[in-house]
């Protein structure tokens, strides 16, 4: 994923409101979402084998996004999508995961992954010094710097979701929608992350289309209500021919699975 709004424990209706957007080369083949045979919900990396976002209906959480820095490219032996696979597949707790990542962190390219359960979420970066952190009862945004870093695309997708939440406005699409802007930041308040002038104005929009060879591919909304229930709604995107489908799961935590595709 390449841009987060998500509100956590700061509802009285639900435990998670998340809205992401993932960018990737148009090229990359991926699955959309469904239910994997390890009983995890996520789409699916075709390339790597990992995912970018998912729960496990146990009640288990997990997103990331790529820390840009194309000053810096090196390659990397593993990848960063097997970051979430590992934690939603797994049963260690999300503080023990994040310390034992710790240890290997510098074996993967720049991420910013999120891992959380029922009870608490944390945030880990490997261009943090920070460590470690466990996120309080709020919103917040992340992009592909490090949590909260003002662009003004997390800024608005951060408003965006507050105005949802204050409106009472939980439909997915609804949700979606509200972090789709094609605007551009003005050259002189954009980042320097490696990327030529012209492809940082381009990256800087929440819908991004560089050069029709790479952008948003998909969006997804995540509802988990305190009560257990979990909607998730996913929309992939063909931004060459200009079409969409649609996928989404409705599922209660440790209850009866159900899921719709289209």
């Amino acid at each position: 994923m390449c841009l987060l709004a998500f509100n956590w424990n700061n509802h009285p209706r639900y435990k998670l409101i998340l809205v992401a957007n993932r960018d990737e080369f148009f090229e990359r083949p991926s699955q959309q979402l469904h239910q994997w045979d390890s009983g995890i919900y996520a789409g699916k990396d075709l390339r790597a084998g990992g995912t970018w976002l998912g729960m496990n209906p146990k009640g288990r959480f997990a997103a990331l996004t790529n820390y840009r820095d194309l000053k810096n490219l090196k390659k990397y032996e593993k990848s960063r999508g097997d970051l979430v696979k590992n934690f939603l597949e797994g049963a260690i707790s999300p503080h023990d995961y994040l310390k034992k990542l710790e240890a290997e962190m510098h074996q993967y390219d720049g991420f910013n992954l999120l891992v959380g359960d029922h009870e608490n979420l944390f945030y880990l970066s490997n261009k943090s010094a920070e460590g470690i952190r466990k996120l309080e009862p709020g919103t917040y945004g992340l992009s592909n710097a490090l949590l909260e870093t003002p662009w003004r695309k997390l800024v608005k997708a951060r408003e965006s979701l507050k105005e949802h939440i204050e409106a009472g406005d939980f439909q997915l699409e609804s949700l979606m929608k509200g972090q789709h802007s094609k605007e551009t930041e003005s050259p002189d308040r954009l980042p320097d992350t490696g990327a030529t002038p012209e492809q940082e104005i381009l990256l800087s929009a929440q819908f991004i289309n560089v050069g029709n060879y790479y952008g948003t591919v998909n969006s997804t909304a995540l509802l988990w209500k305190e009560n257990g229930e979990v909607e998730m709604m996913e929309r992939v995107f063909d931004q060459v021919n200009g079409t969409h489908s649609d996928s989404q799961v409705n599922f209660k935590i440790q209850g009866k699975v159900e899921q719709n595709a289209g």
